[in-house]
Protein backbone atom coordinates (compact mmCIF):
# COMPACT_ATOMS: atom_id res chain seq x y z
CA UNK A 1 0.00 0.00 0.00
CA UNK A 2 1.43 3.39 -0.98
CA UNK A 3 0.98 6.59 0.94
CA UNK A 4 -1.61 8.88 -0.64
CA UNK A 5 -1.56 12.64 -0.26
CA UNK A 6 -5.01 13.57 1.00
CA UNK A 7 -6.78 16.40 -0.79
CA UNK A 8 -9.02 18.74 1.18
CA UNK A 9 -11.29 21.36 -0.34
CA UNK A 10 -12.23 24.33 1.85
CA UNK A 11 -15.27 26.24 0.56
CA UNK A 12 -15.31 29.38 2.69
CA UNK A 13 -15.88 33.03 1.78
CA UNK A 14 -14.07 34.38 4.85
CA UNK A 15 -10.37 34.35 3.94
CA UNK A 16 -9.31 34.51 7.60
CA UNK A 17 -11.36 31.41 8.47
CA UNK A 18 -10.02 29.59 5.42
CA UNK A 19 -6.41 30.43 6.31
CA UNK A 20 -6.98 29.32 9.88
CA UNK A 21 -8.41 26.02 8.65
CA UNK A 22 -5.47 25.60 6.28
CA UNK A 23 -2.92 26.15 9.07
CA UNK A 24 -4.72 23.85 11.50
CA UNK A 25 -4.95 21.07 8.91
CA UNK A 26 -1.30 21.45 8.00
CA UNK A 27 -0.51 21.00 11.71
CA UNK A 28 -1.92 17.44 11.63
CA UNK A 29 0.43 14.56 10.93
CA UNK A 30 -1.16 13.90 7.54
CA UNK A 31 0.34 14.92 4.22
CA UNK A 32 -2.40 17.13 2.73
CA UNK A 33 -3.00 19.21 -0.35
CA UNK A 34 -5.43 21.96 0.57
CA UNK A 35 -7.53 23.87 -1.95
CA UNK A 36 -9.63 26.93 -1.10
CA UNK A 37 -12.58 28.35 -3.01
CA UNK A 38 -14.63 31.31 -1.83
CA UNK A 39 -18.05 30.84 -3.40
CA UNK A 40 -20.48 28.04 -4.09
CA UNK A 41 -20.59 28.54 -7.85
CA UNK A 42 -16.83 28.15 -8.18
CA UNK A 43 -16.91 25.12 -5.87
CA UNK A 44 -19.40 23.40 -8.16
CA UNK A 45 -17.34 24.28 -11.24
CA UNK A 46 -14.25 22.85 -9.53
CA UNK A 47 -15.99 19.64 -8.45
CA UNK A 48 -17.61 19.09 -11.85
CA UNK A 49 -14.41 20.17 -13.65
CA UNK A 50 -16.08 22.90 -15.69
CA UNK A 51 -14.86 26.23 -17.04
CA UNK A 52 -11.44 27.20 -15.73
CA UNK A 53 -11.40 23.93 -13.74
CA UNK A 54 -11.94 21.67 -16.80
CA UNK A 55 -8.38 20.33 -16.65
CA UNK A 56 -8.43 17.50 -14.06
CA UNK A 57 -4.86 18.35 -13.02
CA UNK A 58 -6.07 21.76 -11.79
CA UNK A 59 -9.09 20.31 -9.98
CA UNK A 60 -8.23 16.96 -8.41
CA UNK A 61 -11.08 15.22 -6.62
CA UNK A 62 -10.97 16.02 -2.88
CA UNK A 63 -11.08 13.34 -0.21
CA UNK A 64 -12.77 15.71 2.26
CA UNK A 65 -14.73 18.98 1.95
CA UNK A 66 -15.08 21.67 4.63
CA UNK A 67 -18.14 23.67 3.59
CA UNK A 68 -19.54 26.95 4.87
CA UNK A 69 -23.29 27.47 4.47
CA UNK A 70 -23.39 31.20 3.88
CA UNK A 71 -21.62 31.51 0.54
CA UNK A 72 -21.88 34.08 -2.25
CA UNK A 73 -23.49 33.15 -5.59
CA UNK A 74 -24.64 29.64 -4.62
CA UNK A 75 -25.34 28.80 -0.98
CA UNK A 76 -23.78 25.88 0.86
CA UNK A 77 -26.98 23.83 1.12
CA UNK A 78 -27.33 23.83 -2.67
CA UNK A 79 -23.66 22.87 -3.04
CA UNK A 80 -24.14 20.06 -0.53
CA UNK A 81 -27.29 18.80 -2.28
CA UNK A 82 -25.56 18.86 -5.66
CA UNK A 83 -22.54 16.92 -4.39
CA UNK A 84 -24.64 14.27 -2.68
CA UNK A 85 -26.87 13.88 -5.78
CA UNK A 86 -23.89 13.34 -8.11
CA UNK A 87 -22.76 9.75 -8.47
CA UNK A 88 -19.04 10.50 -8.80
CA UNK A 89 -19.05 12.97 -5.86
CA UNK A 90 -21.58 11.66 -3.34
CA UNK A 91 -19.10 9.59 -1.30
CA UNK A 92 -16.89 12.57 -0.43
CA UNK A 93 -17.31 13.35 3.28
CA UNK A 94 -18.56 16.89 3.86
CA UNK A 95 -18.21 18.75 7.12
CA UNK A 96 -20.41 21.83 7.31
CA UNK A 97 -18.72 24.51 9.39
CA UNK A 98 -21.10 27.40 9.95
CA UNK A 99 -21.60 30.31 12.30
CA UNK A 100 -25.32 29.45 12.30
CA UNK A 101 -26.75 27.51 15.20
CA UNK A 102 -30.25 27.67 13.72
CA UNK A 103 -32.04 24.32 14.11
CA UNK A 104 -33.34 24.79 10.54
CA UNK A 105 -29.81 25.13 9.13
CA UNK A 106 -28.60 22.09 11.06
CA UNK A 107 -31.64 20.08 9.94
CA UNK A 108 -31.29 21.20 6.31
CA UNK A 109 -27.59 20.28 6.22
CA UNK A 110 -28.09 16.89 7.83
CA UNK A 111 -31.12 16.16 5.63
CA UNK A 112 -28.89 16.91 2.62
CA UNK A 113 -26.47 14.26 3.95
CA UNK A 114 -23.71 16.36 5.48
CA UNK A 115 -21.43 14.03 7.40
CA UNK A 116 -21.03 16.53 10.24
CA UNK A 117 -22.33 19.96 11.21
CA UNK A 118 -20.23 22.09 13.54
CA UNK A 119 -20.71 25.64 14.68
CA UNK A 120 -17.80 28.01 14.20
CA UNK A 121 -16.55 29.37 17.48
CA UNK A 122 -16.08 33.13 17.60
CA UNK A 123 -12.69 32.88 19.33
CA UNK A 124 -9.61 32.48 17.10
CA UNK A 125 -7.94 29.86 19.30
CA UNK A 126 -11.15 27.85 19.65
CA UNK A 127 -11.64 27.90 15.86
CA UNK A 128 -8.09 26.70 15.33
CA UNK A 129 -8.58 23.88 17.85
CA UNK A 130 -11.89 22.88 16.26
CA UNK A 131 -10.33 22.56 12.80
CA UNK A 132 -7.33 20.69 14.22
CA UNK A 133 -9.67 18.25 16.00
CA UNK A 134 -11.76 17.78 12.86
CA UNK A 135 -8.62 17.15 10.84
CA UNK A 136 -7.35 14.64 13.38
CA UNK A 137 -10.65 12.76 13.34
CA UNK A 138 -11.43 12.80 9.63
CA UNK A 139 -7.86 12.33 8.43
CA UNK A 140 -6.52 10.00 11.09
CA UNK A 141 -9.33 8.06 12.73
CA UNK A 142 -12.01 7.87 10.08
CA UNK A 143 -11.15 4.79 8.04
CA UNK A 144 -13.63 5.69 5.29
CA UNK A 145 -11.50 8.66 4.24
CA UNK A 146 -8.35 6.57 4.39
CA UNK A 147 -9.82 3.72 2.36
CA UNK A 148 -11.34 6.08 -0.16
CA UNK A 149 -8.05 7.94 -0.52
CA UNK A 150 -6.35 4.71 -1.54
CA UNK A 151 -8.85 4.02 -4.30
CA UNK A 152 -9.33 7.49 -5.83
Amino acid sequence: MHKVKLRILIVEDNDDHAELARRALKATDKDCEIYHLSDGDEALDYLHQRGKWADPSSSPRPHLILLDLRLPKVDGIFVLQDIKATKYLHNIPIIVISSSDSPNDVSDALSAHANSYVIKPSDFEDMEQLVRDLGDYWLHWDMGVQIMSETN
